[in-house]
């Protein structure tokens, strides 16, 4: 009589153990789920609740009576939003473009300055990202009053610019540093000049990262408050400053209704700017705040 071997049950049950170790060692800590729901609780809630308020048909602010487009049209028919509105897009656009236009430049010369004078220049670069806000926008103040310039419209400008070099340069330095340069020096064996070689080689490669840049420092500069508040004048305010004068009189559902057409305006720039690479054939997301 021959004998039939059964199967052994011992083995799975002795590669379970293990299986369940590592399924418990994967799981989410519950603390740590309940302290992030909490923290973006705290961050949106207040931003969630002036959304909801814009749409209020009464002119509460603590009893949401149902939803109307009220206050929308009271921001439309204010003349004087409509003039800080437009104040901003020009201030705005005027940054934008001084900023990219320098931020290029330097961070194409710290690249390809491989001295310590280009070192020290990268690190001096870096400051205004550190610096606090409130010390720029205060030494601004002071250096156009030392030199005797009205505040306007157009030392918000000057101020925006400085400020928005830097980080323009970070996004794009490292873009920079990923270009080879034996293309451009091809380009200058076959008889291009340096400037036609940078013109024609070097800035189309930039062009996504310089776009994406430029759209984060549209956005930057509309939302800003503190720099503008110190270096504007009395008359036209940008929109964040006449806000602020316009709530310290009381809060009107208005300015819910313009602090989120301002919030809806972000958000789209900055989603503009991450799918921007994209649109190149390149790598999106947060990777384009490093420039790669």
């Amino acid at each position: 009589m021959t004998m039939v071997s059964t199967p052994s049950t011992t083995a799975p049950a002795a590669t379970s153990a293990p299986v369940r170790k590592r399924r418990r060692s994967h799981r989410r800590p519950r603390v740590l789920i309940a302290v992030t729901g909490l923290f973006f609780a705290l961050l949106y809630l207040p931003i969630a609740v002036v959304a909801l308020f814009s749409f209020n048909s009464q002119k509460s602010l603590t009893v949401f009576d149902g939803f109307s487009l009220r206050w929308y049209r009271a921001f439309v028919h204010d003349d004087v939003l409509i003039a800080s509105l437009g104040t901003s897009l020009r201030i705005s656009l005027v940054a934008m473009a001084g900023s990219v236009l320098l931020g290029v430049a330097l961070a194409v010369g710290l690249v390809r300055c491989r001295t310590r004078l280009g070192s020290l220049a990268g690190l001096v670069m870096l400051v205004p990202l550190i610096t606090p806000e409130i010390v720029t926008g205060v030494a601004s103040m002071l250096l156009f009053k030392g030199l005797g310039v009205s505040l306007s419209t157009g030392t918000v400008m000057l101020a925006e610019i400085t400020f928005s070099i830097s980080y323009v340069t970070v996004i794009l330095r490292s873009r920079v540093a990923a270009l080879n340069p034996e293309v451009e020096e091809a380009a200058m064996d076959l008889g291009a000049t340096r400037w036609q070689a940078v013109r024609l080689v070097t800035l189309p490669a930039l062009l996504p990262a310089v776009l994406a840049s430029a759209v984060l420092i549209f956005a930057l500069v509309f939302d800003d408050f503190v720099l503008a508040y110190f270096t504007t004048g009395v008359d036209p305010q940008p929109l964040s400053v006449r806000i602020y004068s316009a709530i310290r009189f009381g809060v009107q559902p208005t300015i819910n209704a313009v602090g989120t057409l301002m919030l809806a305006g972000s958000i789209a720039l900055i989603a503009l700017a991450l799918f921007i690479p994209r649109l190149f054939g390149r790598r999106g997301g947060l990777d384009i705040l490093s420039g790669e």
